[in-house]
């Protein structure tokens, strides 16, 4: 089930040339594109017209009503809706769990402030279609609500008849989303970028989806913020030695290609049993799984067992591939934190699988995906405030720096910077007419 990658021996150039996700190179991106233009000039008609063709259900509303929200939580079943409420509860903590803002810096009469002002609405997107995903309503909406965004607007995709999962909109209720949509896809992402008539425009972006939903988003960067992470299809790589199940190693590397296709799964190992009896035991649970049809196209792409010379190698070649999710199921799993460079979320020891962190750990699922896991980082408060400086100076403060900024701005050929600080602190040299 496993493709058998041998890495021994191998020089450290290898590790540019190892297989990766192949996302369609530039026919989706004019694909997506066209359609962002067409959304862009027909609004909500492009939007409806997608969603017919793409969905197969033809809508009037694109908004769900307020009251239906609230409806869908009634009818949660009492162990998923207690569920759902400790995974808010705890993403709400751990977002809220943060350092607070520096002090005032001060030097030589120069005050500096920070200051953290939340973006006015944000829009973020729940996937749909292949599975339903109330956790990912939950992980993208309440970072935004922590941050104090004022509007949070969720698009998640239709199903049969044009309805939501009421698992969706349910959590949507719990997170105190406040416009849902009934919209998926590239059409989706264009509507909040844009807005439409029915739209209201967002400052702000993010969540996770297939190739479409994640170029979608690069797209439109620029027209709104989006986290530079590209939330595509999801990403695993094991890195497991023979003290961990076979099972639970295989589990693990089986657990995010049931996602769908586009993704990556990968086992790492320096022991060729353990790499055997892995690829074995992930045979046997894709043969048994309910999502075997997703299941299968994602390992057969993207599913690798990679022997390695021993734990720096396999390290090296889990940073080479910047997963979204990286676990360390070894006898040493802290030793070899201190070698993670590139990653999303990383996943230590035997009892701490990704699928706690996809639900309820508490900091967002919401990673990067693709190798942008080399510069990018987790959905967070972050990404919906905006950083701003309050500088302020007193009249010796000016006279201490004013010389030194008419000097450089002289350089740089600016006479009026110049100028802006000199007519504080001495006679104005520029005459008035």
């Amino acid at each position: 089930m496993l493709r058998l990658l041998d890495l021994r021996g191998a020089p450290a150039g290898a590790l540019a040339d190892l297989p990766r996700p192949d996302l369609g190179g530039e026919g989706p991106v004019e694909q997506v594109r066209a359609i962002l233009a067409e959304v862009r000039a027909k609004g909500d008609a492009a939007v409806r017209g997608f969603t017919e063709r793409f969905d197969g259900v033809r809508l009037e509303n694109l908004r769900v009503p307020d009251e239906e929200l609230q409806a869908a939580l009634g009818r949660l079943p009492g162990a998923l809706r207690a569920a759902l409420e400790e995974a808010r509860d705890a993403i709400w903590a751990f977002h809220a769990h943060r350092a607070p803002q520096p002090p005032p810096f001060e030097r030589g009469g120069i005050t500096v402030r920070h200051l953290e002002i939340p973006v006015e609405r944000a829009g973020v997107y729940a996937p749909g279609g292949r599975a339903r995903y109330p956790s990912s309503v939950l992980m993208t909406a309440i970072p935004a609500k922590v941050a104090g965004v004022g509007s949070v607007a969720c698009a998640i995709p239709p199903g049969p008849e044009g309805r939501l999962p009421d698992e969706q909109l349910g959590a949507a209720a719990l997170a105190g989303v406040d416009d849902v949509y009934a919209m998926g896809g590239a059409q989706a992402i264009a509507a909040l970028a844009y807005g439409t008539e029915s739209v209201r425009k967002v400052d702000v972006i993010c969540g996770p989806g297939n190739k479409w939903v994640s170029i979608a988003q690069r797209e439109v960067r620029g027209v709104v913020g989006v986290p530079a992470a590209f939330a595509g299809p999801s990403e695993v790589v094991v890195v497991a030695d023979e003290s961990v199940p076979a099972d639970w190693a295989a589990i693990d590397v089986v657990v995010q290609a049931e996602h769908g296709p586009d993704g990556l799964a990968w086992l790492i190992t320096w022991s060729e049993e353990t790499a055997r009896r892995v690829s074995d035991a992930v045979g046997r649970l894709v043969a048994a799984s309910p999502r075997r049809a997703d299941t299968e196209p994602t390992l057969r792409g993207g599913g690798y067992a990679v022997v390695v010379d021993g734990p720096e190698q396999a390290m090296a070649v889990a940073n080479a591939i910047a997963p979204e999710h990286l676990e360390l199921l070894t006898e040493n799993a802290e030793g070899l934190l201190a070698l993670v460079r590139n990653a999303g979320a990383v996943f230590l020891g035997p009892y701490a699988p990704a699928s706690v962190g996809d639900y309820l750990a508490g900091p967002s699922h919401v990673l990067p995906t693709f190798s942008t896991a080399r510069f990018a980082s987790v959905l967070g408060v972050e990404d919906f405030v905006r950083r701003v400086h309050a500088i302020a100076l007193d009249r010796r403060a000016m006279e201490r720096v004013a010389h030194h900024v008419a000097a450089i701005a002289s350089a740089e050929g600016l006479p009026a910077h110049a100028e802006s600080t000199l007519m504080r602190v001495e006679e104005p040299t520029w005459s008035a007419p």
